[in-house]
């Protein structure tokens, strides 16, 4: 959360294929990802053999290509709902511990002061109510959750096929000729988006002199153990619980965002057959670029509506140009891993 508490890793990489035009991503005291050729004065780093390609990596190919379904709107809702019914949960319990001296100088009713007798415990009058009003979110967190599972077994019994679709690069974005969805499904509106994938747990721990099964880096988890299903967890950059909660699939149907992540405006392309161009952020990134420490990832994302009201997503990796003498970015975008908070 704090890049001024994790150590910054360079590293000299070493491979058999040309290298991308240098460029760099963030500040010195800040986040920040910078991509150079070697200079004379360069301290001694250590060295990672790793392939630099313009094409996706599989990893990549596995989590984020292809259909995927929008999660529960309740998500959201119960997130935004965990702030206020904690407070409400402390502020009671606070009057409650109070309430005699609230009671005498008359700023406390009787009628709510006081508790019940249940058997052979005693509960709090106000505590009654605010907690059934506590647990607003983890009953929706459930609901949510119950729902994405129902429709995630119900794609996998009905999966639907690829759009075709024509696209030609431009400077900053693509322009889509021709798209052909599936019949029972309608496109809304489409954007291009960049970000930069995790760098692979392995070289990370090279970097930075480390042993699997030891301490972990800065900003990672021990590894777990057998099959992982979030790319978080696989990676040990994610702790905690997965929400919305996958199913076992052979592929992931819930898009995670990427942890840095830029977008282009959202282009309403319902209902036309015109040609559409779709731009895409304001900052001008690096080119599709593809290393196990640094990979640029640009991909393009329609979001649809199914005949049953199905809300999803279908996304495609794009292969962009290199770009030379780019200027530096000054902010790294940098947001949450979770999917609820995708958009």
């Amino acid at each position: 959360m704090n890049a001024s508490g994790v150590p910054l890793v360079e590293v000299v990489l070493e491979s058999q294929h040309p290298p991308p035009p240098s460029f760099k991503i963030g500040m010195d005291d800040d986040w920040m990802v910078e991509w150079r050729r070697c200079k004379d004065d360069d301290p001694e780093w250590p060295v990672i053999q790793s392939e630099v390609s313009t094409a996706p990596f599989p990893f990549l190919l596995k989590t984020r290509e292809g259909w995927y379904l929008e999660p529960d709107p309740l998500h959201s809702l119960a997130r935004r709902l965990i702030a206020p019914t904690v407070s409400l949960l402390i502020l009671t319990l606070l009057v409650h511990s109070m309430e005699p001296s609230l009671v005498k100088i008359g700023f406390l009713s009787e009628a709510i002061a006081g508790s019940y007798r249940i058997g052979p415990l005693d509960y709090p009058k106000m505590l009654l109510v605010a907690f059934p009003i506590f647990l607003l979110p983890i009953v929706s967190r459930m609901v949510a959750n119950l729902r994405d599972i129902r429709r995630q077994n119900a794609y996998i019994e009905s999966p639907l096929e690829s759009p075709v679709i024509s696209l030609v690069n431009e400077r900053n974005g693509v322009r889509i000729d021709k798209m052909r969805m599936p019949l029972e499904i309608m496109a809304n509106r489409a954007r291009i988006q960049v970000g930069i994938a995790v760098p692979e747990r392995s070289k990370v721990l090279e970097a930075l002199t480390r042993k699997e099964g030891r301490q972990p880096a800065p900003g990672m988890s021990t590894q777990l153990p057998e099959r992982r299903i979030t790319t978080g967890e696989e990676l040990g950059t994610g702790v905690g619980e997965a929400i919305p909660m996958p199913v076992a699939h052979q592929r992931v149907l819930l898009l995670e965002p990427m942890r840095v992540q830029e977008a282009g405006e959202w282009v309403d392309i319902g209902g036309s057959e015109v040609s559409h161009r779709l731009k895409g952020p304001e900052n001008l990134w690096p080119g599709s670029i593809y290393s196990a420490v640094i990979a640029i990832h640009w991909e393009l994302v329609i979001q649809a509506i199914r005949d049953d009201g199905t809300r999803m997503k279908w996304v495609r990796p794009l292969k962009m140009p290199s770009r030379e003498g780019l200027e530096e970015i000054s902010k790294m975008a940098v947001r949450s891993g979770r999917i609820e908070l995708s958009d």
